[in-house]
């Protein structure tokens, strides 16, 4: 195994080996929800907690969720693993005027009087914005995120997506889980996305814009009939202990390796497995 020390490679580096750990911080997030032709997706789910319990010897699954399609109707993101931990995938957008799916958050709203948001998973997320009901311009709901809910649609535009969380697990300031915007089929903005998520559409004016990989991020509703929304982005699973802890048995995946304020740290973007 090796790892990258601020510019310096070194093989099997486990410089202090003072036992294995017994817990770790973690960070799962699942993908995001894909918008649909109005209804912003809903964040991937988000668990992180500090101390987290783990047995020498044993394996942990690591499964990193992909972000749901956007399409006239999207589909949900996938769930996301870290060994007992597994957040929910975030919820599609509402196709027209239907209610957005559930999820880790969910979906946003369309743009009738059917346009509920999709709920979330308690402790993972929020709920999708409410579409605006009424005769054209049509405006959807945001997708929900794990700060808050999506905003609902307005005379405005499309209800912009509900806010992330910022984590420092990296050592960098990351926010994570953001809801995507609600399309609109005329406004003279864009709903935004937040933490990952992608910007609402506006009908012919401009297209949608998909949730950024790894956040979690929602995908963008579109903003017209039968046009397709925006893909969510793809999940992302962390974890760190301290750097006097020994270095794990076996990785698999490639996860990335860093060091950083006295923390070995572990950030998988595709599925694999840790053995300490």
């Amino acid at each position: 195994m090796s790892v990258n020390l601020g510019g310096f490679i070194s093989a099997n580096f486990d410089p202090f080996a003072a036992g294995k750990p017994t817990t770790v911080e973690y960070l799962v997030v699942a993908g995001g929800g894909g918008g649909s032709d109005y209804g912003g997706g809903g964040a991937g789910g988000l668990l992180t907690a500090a101390s987290f319990a783990v047995t020498a010897g044993a394996n942990n699954t690591v499964t990193v969720g992909s972000g749901g399609a956007g399409a006239a109707t999207g589909s949900n993101g996938t769930d996301s693993v870290f060994s007992s931990i597994s957040t929910t995938g975030g919820g599609r957008g509402a196709n027209t005027n239907g209610a957005g799916a559930n999820g880790g958050s969910g979906g946003g709203g369309g743009y009738g009087g059917s346009g509920a948001g999709g709920v979330g998973t308690s402790g993972q997320g929020n709920s999708g914005g409410l579409g605006l009901s009424g005769s054209p311009p049509y405006y959807a709901g945001g997708g929900g995120g794990v700060g808050s809910v999506g905003l609902a649609g307005t005379a405005g535009g499309g209800g912009g997506g509900g806010t992330g969380l910022c984590s420092t697990i990296t050592g960098a300031r990351v926010f994570y889980a953001g809801g995507g915007g609600g399309g609109a089929f005329q406004a003279t903005a864009a709903a935004l996305g937040v933490a990952g998520g992608g910007n609402g559409g506006r009908g012919s004016y401009s297209q949608a814009t998909p949730g950024t990989a790894n956040s979690g991020g929602g995908g963008g509703g579109f903003g017209n009939t039968g046009y397709s929304g925006a893909n969510g982005g793809s999940g992302i699973v962390i974890i760190r202990y301290p750097a006097t802890q020994s270095a794990p048995t076996s990785t698999t995946g490639n996860p990335q390796i860093n060091y950083s304020d006295g923390y070995q740290i572990y950030t998988w973007t595709s599925s694999g497995s840790i053995t300490f």
